[in-house]
């Protein structure tokens, strides 16, 4: 499928961002500290290097094969079947990224604003809502990402800032952490919240200047583990790590106990549920573009518009799946950990076999004297 080339470098870090913050903004902190206590931070971080990994392959397959993403030049890499095989389960991977994404926005709208709404409903206005945006072209799914950035990433510096009023230092230390032991284990989990990174695939294809995907990829990549970074360690400074573990969303928390200066507005919480649900639009907006730029390039059509709504029954059934809160967390956290084979790995064997068979070819097909 041909790609409108309009996409700036600046365009796709924004996309990238956009896709990575979303609904692990809320359970993040408690993800990092049930690892290593105070050293959270250094959990998030490990999370972080984790998924630069994967992204820095996914680019530079990308600048190598400019004009496809990863389900079309697969084919050329490992072969037809192989690659339809994984290609099948890339499918699988964005849509239930998708579903369990739409899932945990409900929980938390019904938990916290509209609690006698039933779940089934804030789930299928959500996804409604994805599905009937995808429709559009891919520089339309730029522009609307670049649209929404400033309303994400402005307002949750400022409340992170202003939360920093009330921190401890001490909070903080040791920066070890108590269990240094698992920090390997959490920085899986949390790398597991970073797995947006894998819409570059789609992206690069568009990018006027595919041979500046990596450095799109690592700004967008900063930005993003730089928030999330900032949000760890203000939350583990003002309630200490073992306050955190007794919080469903820490996040949420501490923009409740954040207030602007004057008393302006004494609890942010509002506010700040309002920025997250326009996080949670682009991100879920990316992973459901995604499932169906995938589909329509395994069946080789030109247009994914036809997808957009017969996934839909099949993305709300898995949505419903987890019977509660813990078992959806349960699910996500499982369900992470083995997506990381399909973000990392992956990819990492793909271009390494990319490599070899050039070099191969060399040997086969030496050039004249």
């Amino acid at each position: 499928m041909e790609y409108p080339r309009q996409i700036t470098v600046i365009q796709a870090a924004i996309i990238l961002f956009s896709s990575i913050i979303g609904v692990g903004v809320l359970p993040l902190p408690l993800f990092a500290v049930r690892g290593a206590d105070t050293g959270a931070p250094l959990v998030t971080l490990l999370g972080i290097l984790l998924s630069t990994v994967g992204l820095i392959f996914l680019a530079l397959l990308g600048m190598k094969y400019p004009g496809r993403s990863i389900v079309q030049y697969s084919e050329e890499i490992i072969g037809k079947w192989p690659a339809r095989v994984m290609n099948l389960f890339l499918v699988l991977y964005a849509a239930q990224l998708t579903a369990i994404g739409s899932r945990e926005f409900g929980e938390v709208v019904v938990t916290s604003v509209l609690q006698r709404t039933p779940i089934e409903v804030t789930v299928t206005v959500m996804l409604l809502l994805a599905a009937l945006s995808s429709r559009c072209d891919l520089t339309t799914f730029a522009y609307i990402h670049h649209l929404y950035f400033p309303l994400i990433i402005f307002p949750v510096i400022l409340i992170v800032a202003l939360s920093l009023k009330n921190s401890h230092v001490l909070n903080l230390m040791p920066i070890w952490g108590n269990e240094p032991g698992g920090m390997l284990a959490a920085g899986v989990i949390v790398a597991t919240l970073f797995q947006a990174y894998i819409i570059i695939t789609i992206v690069i294809p568009g990018m006027r200047r595919p041979d500046r995907a990596l450095s799109a990829s690592l700004w967008g990549m900063l930005m993003a583990g730089g928030l999330y970074l900032m949000i760890v360690i203000a939350t583990v400074s003002v309630f200490g790590p073992e306050e955190i573990k007794n919080l469903l969303w820490p996040t949420l928390e501490l923009a409740k106990t954040t207030s602007l200066p004057a008393n302006v507005l004494e609890r942010l919480d509002g506010a700040f549920l309002a920025v997250w649900v326009t996080a949670v639009f682009t991100s879920l907006f990316a992973f459901y573009y995604l499932t169906i730029r995938f589909l329509s390039q395994m069946f080789g059509l030109r247009d994914h518009k036809l997808f957009s709504i017969i996934i839909l029954p099949y993305l709300f059934i898995i949505a419903m799946v987890p019977s509660s809160i813990v078992d959806m967390y349960q699910k996500i956290t499982q369900f992470g950990a083995w997506g990381m084979l399909i973000t990392l790995v992956y990819p990492i064997l793909l271009f390494f076999i990319s490599l070899f068979r050039r070099k191969k070819g060399r040997k086969d097909n030496p050039s004249p004297l």
